[in-house]
This record gives C-alpha cells, sequence and structure tokens, in this order.
C-alpha cells in the first residue's frame, strides 16, 4: 500500500499541529476457542475531553495497524480483527483543524482519497472484521466501522452521527455509499440529511442497534466483554447475523425526494451539502462501491474547497471555542457565588428563568407579582415543567421533589429576596416600570446582591441611574424559548462594574448558555439587527412589493424560516414595540410601518393563517391582507434582497464602530446562537463578504483573508 503511504504524508505536511491518533494492536484469544484474535484500539492519548480524530498522521497510523493485521490473517495467524477506541470514545471524525487550512482542490481530494484507501482495507482482509462502537462515534469514526463486516454498540454511547451536512460536507469515507446499502436509503437520508439539518441531532446506542447500523447492542460496564463472546460466536457460526433485504426500487427514490424535500425545506436550495450527499445515495442503489467512494471523493473535494463548509467550519469553531471563552469577561476569580435567587414576575418568561435556574444552579428560586394568583400560576407552570421531565425519565422522583421544594413565590419581596444573591426583573418593557421594579429590589436585597434585567431593548444605564448602587445592575437578555436557544446577551452598563459582570458570566456558564458581551446601546445585538433586517422588509411591502415576493426574496439564504413567520413567533406587538425604541434612537435608519401598526392594532397575531395546521405553506390572512395599503413600487426578488443585505452590512458596521461587540465574530455568534442562522452562512458576515456586499456598502469586509473562506 505504498501509494497510500506516500499520499497519507503528503497531506500529513499540510495538517501542522494535528492530534495524532495512535492505532494500538494486541492479541488476545477469544472466548469458546473461536481464535487468536487482533484488536486495534484508536487513542490520542488524551482524556475523553479531547475526543479521538482523523488526520493525515492518524490514517497513516490505522495504515500500519492494517499492515499487520493484514499479513496475519492471510497468514491465518488470526481469526478476525476488531476496532474499538479509547474510553468513552469511538472516533469523531475527520480533524476539522487541518481541512481549513487547505488550499488546493487536489489537496482536499487526497484526504477523500486517503480516507477511503485506509478504511475500504477493512472489508478486504481474509478475516471478519468488527467494529465495537464503544463510546462517542460522529463523521469518519462511524464510517470506519461501516466499512467492517459486523458492528456492536454500547448502549451507554451518548453520541453518534453523521453530521457533515451540518458543516457544508457530505460523509465522503463511505457513509453516503455504504450506510444505504446496509440500512435502507430512508434511514440513511434520516441519519445524513434529517438528523444534520436538525441541527446535527444525535442517536443513542439504541437508537443505532434499532435502526440497523449495529448487529448487537451490550451494556456499558462490560461492552468489550460482551462484544467479544458475541464476537467468538459468530466466528464459530453459533449466531448467525441476518439483516433485512434493501428495497432497491421505488422506495429508494421514494427516500431521495423525501430528503429533497428535507433540505428544500430547511436551506431552500442554498446549500450544496444536502444536495451533493442525496445525489451521492441515489447513485449507491445498484450497490457499486467503487463508483459511489468516487463520488463521494469527487464532492468532498469540491465541498472543502467551498464557502459552505468554510463557513461551516468558522461557525462550529465560534460555538465551540469563542461561545466557550467570551471576549471581554473580567477574570472569573471575581465572581461571588450564588446560593439563592429571585426572580421579579411570575408570567411566562419570568416562569421560564426560573425552570432554568432551579435546574442548572439547584438553588432555591424565588417568584414575586403583584398579586397571589400571577404567582401560584408561575409556581404551578415550573412544577409542572419538572413533572413532564419526571414523566419523560430525565430526572428521578427525589430529584424533582427537590428542584419544586427549591421553587416558591410570595407577594412580600423583602421576605422574598433578603437574602438573595441575584435578583432578575422580567416584567413589563417599560421603562418606568422597570425602573419602579429595580427601586424597590434595591431596598431589600443584600449589599453584595446582583440586579439583572431580562430587557430586549431598552438602556441598563437608564435603569440603573436612580440606584444608590448602579454598579450592581446588569443586563441579561435570554431568548425565547429560554430552554431551547443558547445566546445571553450580558449587557454592562455605564456604571457596571468587574465583580457583576464576572458574577453574571459565571452564572451563564452554570446556566449552559454561550454568553456575548454587549455594549448598552438600543435593542443590542440580535434584535438591532432583526430589526433592520424586517424593517426593510416591511418597508419594501409598504411601498408596493407582494408580501410573498419580498418573502421569497430571502430564501437564497437559507435561514430558518421567513421573516413574516419570525414575526409571528416574536410577536407583532414586540416586533413593533422594538422598532419603535430603535426608531427613537436611529430615526433614519429605523422605520415603524404603519401597516405593523394595523395589524397590531387589529389584534392579529401574524400575517398568516396555517390551513390545517400547515405551518409549511402559510397563507396571507385575508383579514391583514385588508388591512395593507401599499404604495405603487413594485420591486424585483433581486433588488428586495439587495436592500435588505446592504442595510443589514450598514447596520453591523456601524455597530461595529460603535463597539457593541469586540468583533464581527461576536456578531455572527449571537445570530447562531439567539436566532438560528444557519452554519452554512457562517452567521452572517461571511455571506455578506462573499456576496461582495460589505465591500459595496462599507467599503471593506468584515473579516479577514483566509476566516471563513479558502486562504489566498
Amino acid at each position: 500500500m505504498t501509494n497510500t503511504a506516500e499520499l497519507l504524508k503528503g497531506a500529513a505536511e499540510l495538517f501542522p499541529g494535528e492530534v495524532v491518533t495512535q492505532a494500538h494492536v494486541r492479541h488476545l484469544d477469544l472466548p469458546q476457542g473461536a481464535g487468536r484474535f487482533a484488536l486495534i484500539t484508536l487513542d490520542n492519548g488524551l482524556d475523553h475531553t479531547k475526543p479521538t480524530t482523523f488526520g493525515p498522521a492518524s490514517l497513516a497510523n490505522l495504515n500500519t495497524a492494517i499492515d499487520q493485521v493484514e499479513k496475519e490473517a492471510a497468514d491465518g495467524g488470526i481469526t478476525g480483527v476488531g476496532i474499538t477506541g479509547k474510553p468513552f470514545i469511538f472516533a469523531v471524525g475527520a480533524d476539522l483543524k487541518g481541512v481549513e487550512l487547505l488550499k488546493r482542490h487536489e489537496d482536499a481530494l487526497a484526504i477523500g482519497k486517503g480516507g477511503h484507501d485506509v478504511f475500504k482495507r477493512l472489508s478486504a482482509l481474509a478475516v471478519p472484521t468488527f467494529a465495537y462502537y464503544n463510546g462517542a462515534a460522529m463523521g469518519g469514526g462511524v464510517e470506519v466501522g461501516l466499512h467492517c463486516s459486523y458492528r456492536t454498540v454500547s448502549a451507554a454511547l451518548p453520541a453518534f452521527s453523521l453530521p457533515e451536512v451540518f458543516l457544508g460536507l457530505v460523509p465522503g469515507w463511505g457513509g453516503c455509499t455504504l450506510l444505504p446499502n446496509l440500512i435502507g436509503a430512508d434511514r440513511a437520508v434520516s441519519v445524513i440529511i434529517e438528523n444534520s439539518l436538525n441541527q446535527n441531532k444525535q442517536l443513542k446506542g439504541e437508537q443505532v442497534y434499532d435502526l440497523g447500523i449495529a448487529d448487537a447492542i451490550f451494556e456499558g460496564a462490560d461492552f468489550l466483554e460482551q462484544s467479544l463472546i458475541w464476537t467468538a460466536a459468530v466466528l464459530k457460526g453459533e449466531i448467525e447475523v441476518v439483516r433485512p433485504e434493501i428495497d432497491r426500487g421505488d422506495a429508494w427514490h421514494e427516500a431521495v425526494v423525501r430528503g429533497r424535500a428535507i433540505a428544500d425545506g430547511k436551506v431552500h436550495g442554498a446549500a450544496p451539502a444536502a444536495y451533493r450527499a442525496l445525489e451521492i445515495i441515489d447513485a449507491a442503489r445498484n450497490g457499486d462501491l467503487a463508483r459511489g467512494y468516487e463520488a463521494e471523493e469527487k464532492a468532498l473535494a469540491d465541498l472543502i474547497m467551498g464557502s459552505e463548509l468554510r463557513s461551516g467550519i468558522y461557525a462550529f469553531n465560534l460555538v465551540q471555542k469563542r461561545g466557550k471563552r467570551p471576549a471581554g469577561a473580567p477574570d472569573k476569580s471575581l465572581a461571588r457565588p450564588v446560593s439563592k435567587v429571585g426572580v421579579v414576575g411570575a408570567g411566562l418568561m419570568a416562569s421560564q428563568l426560573a425552570l432554568l435556574f432551579v435546574r442548572r444552579l439547584e438553588v432555591p428560586v424565588v417568584l414575586t407579582d403583584i398579586d397571589q394568583e400571577r404567582i401560584d400560576k408561575g409556581v404551578g407552570y415550573v412544577h409542572g415543567e419538572i413533572d413532564k421531565l419526571l414523566l419523560k425519565g430525565r430526572i428521578n422522583q427525589d430529584k424533582a421533589n427537590r428542584l419544586k421544594a427549591a421553587v416558591t413565590g410570595s407577594l412580600d419581596k423583602a421576605a422574598a429576596f433578603g437574602d438573595a444573591d441575584f435578583v432578575i426583573e422580567a416584567v413589563f418593557e417599560e421603562m418606568g416600570v422597570k425602573q419602579k421594579v429595580f427601586a424597590e429590589v434595591e431596598a431589600v436585597v443584600p449589599e453584595h446582591a446582583i440586579l439583572a434585567t431580562n430587557t430586549s431593548s431598552l438602556s441598563v444605564s437608564e435603569m440603573a441611574s436612580q440606584l444608590k448602587h448602579p454598579e450592581r445592575v446588569v443586563g441579561f437578555h435570554f431568548f425565547n424559548p429560554v430552554a431551547i436557544l443558547p445566546l445571553l446577551e450580558i449587557v454592562r452598563g455605564e456604571k457596571t462594574d468587574d465583580a457583576a459582570l464576572a458574577t453574571a458570566f459565571g452564572v451563564a456558564k452554570k446556566l449552559k448558555k454561550t454568553a456575548v458581551l454587549v455594549k448598552d446601546a438600543p435593542a443590542f445585538v440580535v434584535n438591532r439587527i432583526l430589526t433592520r433586517f424586517m424593517g426593510e422588509i416591511q418597508n419594501v411591502i409598504d411601498e408596493g412589493t407582494p408580501v410573498d415576493a419580498a418573502e421569497r426574496a430571502i430564501e437564497p439564504l437559507g435561514l430558518p424560516m421567513s421573516p413574516l413567520v419570525l414575526l409571528e413567533l416574536v410577536g407583532p406587538a414586540i416586533g413593533l414595540h422594538v422598532s419603535e425604541t430603535l426608531h427613537g434612537a436611529f430615526p433614519d435608519r429605523f422605520t415603524v410601518s404603519e401597516n405593523l401598526r394595523r395589524v397590531v392594532g387589529a389584534g392579529k397575531r401574524g400575517f398568516y393563517v396555517h390551513a390545517n395546521g400547515n405551518s409549511a405553506k402559510p397563507e396571507l390572512d385575508p383579514e391583514v391582507a385588508a388591512l395593507l395599503q401599499q404604495g405603487d413600487t413594485v420591486l424585483t426578488e433581486e433588488q428586495v434582497r439587495t436592500r435588505v443585505l446592504d442595510a443589514v452590512a450598514q447596520e453591523i458596521g456601524l455597530m461595529l464602530q460603535e463597539g457593541i461587540v469586540a468583533e464581527a465574530q461576536d456578531i455572527d455568534l449571537c445570530l447562531i446562537t439567539g436566532a438560528g442562522w444557519p452554519f452554512h452562512l457562517g452567521g452572517i458576515t461571511p455571506y455578506l463578504d462573499r456576496e461582495g456586499v460589505s465591500e459595496r456598502v462599507n467599503g471593506k469586509a468584515f473579516l479577514a483573508p483566509g476566516v471563513a473562506s479558502v486562504p489566498a
């Protein structure tokens, strides 16, 4: 296999700093006299927090291990070969750190070819091969196992996926070709397309077995031991693995059609990876593996050299790295301990916050409101949600009892907050109301307590301005639904001190939120950008462009939902309020749509009606259509898109000039984690750079060359 070794050696030179995975070969005698067995263990020498990956040097090590067992198998020295991982980790795929450094198509092609050349040797050995999925397996980790004759999976396995489409790639080391030929096209489409585009949904061990990816499942405690006993029985012919026959007729075609519908619904044709994966699955129908592998290599190389993957890796790094080390956060040693939390308000938002605080911090949480009925409803909501967690088996009875006991309510703020360390308000979005609430709270809380506001658009500095200790007030802006969206905008007011800020970041980390430090300016980051974005859409509608044309204009971005569906989710009244706030601050750029005002005045919950509950095909509400007063300027979809993107680019440029966040990367992190903007856009700034919008509007790109793009 000299060619493979040379190929990998050349590729390794392009991957400096690779964390190299070793492939250790050890021999053991199988139970029941099933013979001598070679077991390959993948291990990068680090603990489970640094998962095992495959870069070129790692593939070369596996290739060398296969050289050894191939000779032993040919000589009759072993009856089988197994492959497994270090504790808790099987392998999590290709080393993406190196992929983003590649500059040439032929180097990208070598990565695909190198993986295939090594992995397919496992299926060509003279003895049966076994993959033992003992822990997390993703991407290339899943694929190396697909090349084996048999697979077992641990019932304790927490995460198993082919996430490539999510990042802007295809499973290019056998996944698109082998998986549909193993479990059928429909199930393969679910794993490769549907789960990937559903925020990289992971499978558990039992699901891997139920799908037919694994032939047997064993408990985690003695997984390898039981897998080897099973292996012995297979080799001796005592267990016959029977797999269902694959339907290669209409069912295969229908699966590909379903995959395209899923991709259209998620990315609207704006990102190529899902469609390339479906082409390979479609072509894999006749079981021609060589042709499939060649198609995978070509797709992999094209996508590695494309903008979607570069944006996907950039977005992944933002969430995994920058999101865990927030720019501008004070030294964590300044943070104060939080052993009791107060929540002012008991409405839906306040109740969601109380649930999150008690689940993550496991400290007493007390809610207050203006009457007992509201308090009872808020506490009842939290208790009900805890009961749901118990029913789903997410927590046990003892934990449910403890969490419910920790959440209480009181009309008396002094009794409720007298010993609280952190109090957050979630009351009506009006400055006077919030100032009054903070004055009442400051009068009763201990001197060290932090006062946090969940405001979405109001000035934190103004809110704190009438207090004796404005330095302990901090913005703590969550996004709805609180349990799902990871972003937490932490706002530093003019007087906020480092201790308050450090405590806020410490609490955010315990809440498992992605915290971004933002300057105290109207609507902060996400709402300011979305309001400018939505404002331009509403402007072109008000001027005369039909609603459906204005909505369609944005489809090429592949956003999770259209602007007016998003408005429905946020609530037209809230959208109107934020646009009024921003119009007051920046009247030259932010407008207030009179049509939106009419929609809110009529009590409408959105622009659409959903026939038969079908949210995928909403129709303009006839009552809303009757309210709209439009001009006679009709723009094309391209003109609408240009106008909207220009507005967004201008606003981001101004926000960076104002120092709202440290860098453009923080804008992207906010949009990905707070508004669900897709990885394939990299948030927004890589897309604006790529399309030439940044240069046209601001005279320069937001990001340096090679950041979220192919290096020069």
